[in-house]
């Protein structure tokens, strides 16, 4: 397919937005004159005004350019009220989006809903009082999202209301990144290393992390901010060994005034990094919530997407943890891993709900641009993980019902297979705030580690951010530069929360 756009450089990425959920990448190129090459073109869009710039057309085109079908739109294209030029963007997806589907007949469950975060639109128009159905009537009429996905955005909002209403005014959440793993998984493109290529700069690394702590502790005491939950992810914090996680966990509770602290999640993570001895060192501290992902139960699986444990290991992981007296275990799960066929998955789903965890959350696989899979994408066909990724998360959603597991956040990602979505799933009491606050920003997130970003959320729904540097090497060495980022955002005197 290509696509033909006339004077609407200004909205590439929102024809894009929708062509790409029609389309798989490599059918899509982009043309700026009609004379440039078309070879190998079956369709075409067309945008062109009339009248003025408040009057348009859209339509497509065969190779030949004989009209297929079009629609008539009005709208504001340049304004400088960026209300109206946000609602001439929505109206031109709508359109397109309408056009695409009666030519390509696709349903497309999350229709031009394209954003990371549908449930924060959800808890926008609780908050404006509206009831369940008019809001799931808008979500189909306003947006095309199908009435299955509605009901389901509805459910995960209407789960996090009264955890929202429990948070202090004044409280915040701290994550804490470890960017560290035993080896690379084919499909991640997250900021982490090998523990075996930084292993002479890990304990240098946590000594750097602890001094970024304990500064984010004193600009909290200094703005009177609490803490309401901890989260340590990564990377794997798990890739650290015994002393060092010893020292990170002591160094949080020396600085961190936890009087309010409602949670406090690690990552364990990968099974081939938990030892009972790590399992003690976390019990010992004030961590209430821990995770163990497996992604899937299949061996052939685990080992084409580089993770050197097995099925068994996550189980004895498992046991180990319950055994130790964890009472609050995730466990993650990827729908749509390269060679995964629906049964492979339905028995990966079996042996999960033997194991009973807590809360489930269950990614659908993205194709993310900087993975190795993106790389090597040639070696695999992922046709059929297009149409079994949405079989797969229905039956995890249905096997988290079984399990009593009620969804409670969802969040999207660019390029995910089939256009879905992330759910995860808990018992109820289990929900993990920190995810919640993550994804719906009610509330700030101070971030330390390498590649962490802190995200201060200011009344009117104002957000600053503040960056740290993604390499180890650049994070140990400019830590101070990045300590006076974050206390610039949080400090200045019209920073009011």
């Amino acid at each position: 397919m290509l696509i033909y756009n006339n004077k609407t450089k200004n909205f590439d990425y929102e024809l894009e937005d929708v062509v790409k959920l029609f389309f798989a990448q490599n059918e899509i190129k982009k043309f700026n004159e009609p004379w440039d090459d078309c070879s190998g073109a079956f369709l075409f869009c067309f945008m062109s005004y009339e009248g003025g710039n408040d009057f348009f057309n859209i339509s497509l085109k065969d190779k030949g350019f004989s009209e297929i079908i079009s629609l008539n739109c009005t709208g504001v294209m340049e304004s400088s009220d960026k209300l109206k030029v946000k609602e001439f963007k929505r109206s031109l997806k709508r359109k397109l989006f309408l056009l695409l589907t009666q030519y390509t007949g696709k349903i497309i469950p999350w229709g031009i809903l394209t954003g990371i975060r549908p449930v924060k639109l959800v808890n926008e128009l609780i908050d404006m009082k509206l009831t369940k159905e008019d809001i799931i009537c808008a979500l189909q009429k306003d947006y095309f999202v199908t009435e299955n996905k509605s009901r389901l955005l509805y459910e995960v909002a209407d789960n996090q209301r009264e955890l929202f209403t429990e948070s202090r005014e004044n409280s915040i959440s701290l994550y804490v990144g470890i960017p560290f793993c035993p080896t690379r998984c084919l499909y991640c493109s997250f900021s982490s290393s090998t523990i075996s290529q930084y292993k002479k700069m890990v304990g240098v690394y946590v000594d750097t992390l602890l001094k970024e702590i304990r500064h984010t502790a004193q600009l909290m005491r200094e703005k009177g901010l609490v803490v309401e939950s901890i989260y340590i992810g990564g990377g794997t914090p798990t890739s650290l060994n015994e002393r060092q996680l010893s020292r990170l966990l002591s160094g949080i509770e020396e600085c961190i005034d936890m009087t309010y602290l409602r949670e406090y999640t690690l990552e364990a993570g990968r099974p081939d990094t938990i030892t009972i001895e790590k399992l003690k060192v976390i019990k010992n501290s004030r961590v209430s919530r821990i995770s163990i992902n497996p992604q899937t139960m299949n061996e052939k699986t685990l080992e084409r997407i580089g993770r050197f444990h097995t099925p068994e290991d996550v189980v004895n992981a498992f046991k180990a943890s319950r055994d130790m007296g964890f009472d609050n275990i995730n466990m993650d799960l990827i729908c749509g891993l390269p060679g995964e066929d629906v049964e492979m998955f339905g028995e990966t789903l079996r042996k999960i709900k033997e194991l009973n965890p807590d809360s489930l959350t269950v990614h659908t696989m993205a194709i993310k641009r900087a993975s190795q899979l993106t790389k090597e994408i040639e070696k695999y066909s992922l046709k059929t993980q297009y149409v079994d990724s949405a079989l797969m998360v229905d039956m995890a959603r249905e096997c988290s019902k079984e399990m009593s597991l009620n969804p409670y956040y969802l969040y999207r990602q660019k390029n995910i297979l089939g256009n879905l979505e992330n759910v995860g799933y808990s018992k109820i009491g289990m929900e993990c705030l920190y995810n919640i606050q993550i994804m719906e920003e009610r509330q700030t997130i101070l971030a330390c580690g390498a590649g962490a970003v802190t995200k201060v959320v200011f009344p009117m729904n104002r957000l600053e951010r503040s960056f740290n540097v993604k390499s180890v090497e650049e994070y140990i060495g400019r830590i101070d530069e990045m300590l006076e980022r974050k206390a610039n955002i949080l400090m200045e005197e019209n920073n009011k929360y």
